[in-house]
């Protein structure tokens, strides 16, 4: 990769999309997942991972009917966390649907790069074991299941992927962000092939009584109405689970092996807000939205519809709507934008990786997905947010905002292939 005195990339390896996964609340497989997008599906519904009679939060979105058996052997299964057997599930739907055969492939030359909080709600039910049963009681393999590190790792394991293998974790802009060091690890050369995005599954009674104690989550009972970006009643985000993988190829293997080519992963810019440790910040946020831009060499003018980050909280629907105003300037009434988590909630470190999989097919659709729930303009969020009902319009350049609680963001750019 070659820069110039200006931060802005002058020449680099174009890396391509091939191949989509999605475990999600709406859908166990991409076309299910896209299908419910566009017809505004709601996959908000009543918790049923524990007991929620005394939280004040009730819902979270859900992924419902996943047997993991579908997707794997009953001995890997046992042997993963839930959040694991989502990465795994994700990623062998895009290894097929990009058509690639690991026996056919330079395995050291396949990487893994999916972003996860691993599986802090096992420490809670390991700790009432030890105290319960004493501490040889606990599970053999509690770290394996716990750890970030060991998504990615039971995902190479899976498929024979031998090339580079990390998990990345910066909040909310996880998904995004490892969508973006995929795309500069293949730059650098270090492989031909990555196996890319998110895999979460954070529904807890500790995750769940963190965020309504700190007043982050909605009270309301109405599924329908519980997650509403960038309305004026918005109160809070809705918990998700689940996972999205891309498959992310250099232009010269995509090329080699005839595979068809959905999208280009065009580029990436981040920021960190160094501002507070749950508000966000417009100014910085709008620093990765035109690093991005420049990563990518397209012009603001360029940028067809945004995937927004679109939380339903007041603080982070204002500034990401004042940011897309800062690098737009008054384009950006023009410019449509909706929020996936209307319908499938917030999906944490998985967010942004499930979010580039409906980018990818915005573009090759031209259907632009609905921000539902949507009733009552906010003056702060004045906007084109495709209210409640998919919109038909060509998309040439999408971008996909990604905005972590503690400041750290990151945006990435695709494009439809020529």
């Amino acid at each position: 990769m070659a820069l110039n005195n200006g931060g802005t990339r002058v020449q680099s390896k174009r890396i391509v999309i091939t191949g989509l996964g999605a475990i999600t609340p709406i859908g166990l497989s991409v076309s299910e997942y896209w299908d419910g997008l566009v017809n505004g599906k709601c996959g908000i519904g009543p918790i049923t991972h524990f007991d929620t009679t005394a939280y004040p939060t009730k819902l979270a979105a859900e992924v419902k009917g996943f047997e993991p058996t579908n997707y794997m052997h009953i001995k890997r299964a046992d042997r993963t966390s839930l959040a694991s057997q989502f990465g795994i599930a994700a990623a062998r739907m895009a290894l097929t649907s990009a058509g690639i055969d690991m026996s056919k492939e330079n395995a050291e030359r396949v990487g893994v790069v999916i972003a996860t909080s691993g599986m802090i709600s096992l420490i809670c039910q390991q700790w009432d074991i030890m105290k319960a049963k004493g501490p040889m009681r606990i599970d053999p393999l509690f770290i394996n299941k716990i750890a970030a590190s060991m998504v990615p790792s039971q995902v190479g394991l899976e498929v024979g992927a031998k090339g580079p293998n990390t998990s990345i974790n910066s909040a909310c802009a996880s998904g995004s962000d490892a969508l973006g060091a995929a795309l500069n690890l293949m730059r650098l050369g270090h492989a031909d092939v990555i196996i890319a995005g998110g895999a979460e599954s954070s529904i807890s009674q500790v995750s769940i009584a963190s965020l309504s104690k700190v007043g982050a989550l909605p009270k309301e009972t109405d599924p329908r109405k519980a997650c509403r970006p960038f309305d004026l009643n918005r109160t809070g985000m809705i918990f998700g689970e689940g996972a999205g993988i891309l498959i992310l190829e250099t232009c010269e293997h995509a090329a080699s092996r005839g595979a068809h080519i959905l999208a280009e992963l065009a580029g990436a810019g981040w920021s960190f807000d160094a501002f507070n440790e749950t508000a966000p910040s417009a100014e910085t946020q709008a620093v990765a939205m035109k690093s991005a831009l420049r990563d990518a060499l397209i012009s603001p003018d360029e940028v067809d519809y945004i995937n927004a980050h679109g939380t339903a909280t007041k603080l982070n629907d204002s500034a990401e709507t004042a940011a897309t105003k800062k690098v737009f300037g008054s384009r950006a009434y023009s410019i449509p934008m909706s929020s996936n988590k209307s319908m499938i909630g917030h999906l944490a470190c998985a967010a942004g990786a499930v979010e580039a999989v409906a980018a990818v097919m915005t573009i090759n659709t031209g259907i632009l997905p609905p921000t539902i729930a949507y009733e009552t303009p906010d003056p702060e969020c004045d906007l084109d947010y495709v209210p409640n009902v998919a919109r038909r319009k060509p998309v040439s350049v999408c971008m996909s905002n990604s905005f972590g609680m503690g400041g750290q963001n990151c945006c990435i750019v695709l494009r439809r292939y020529e």
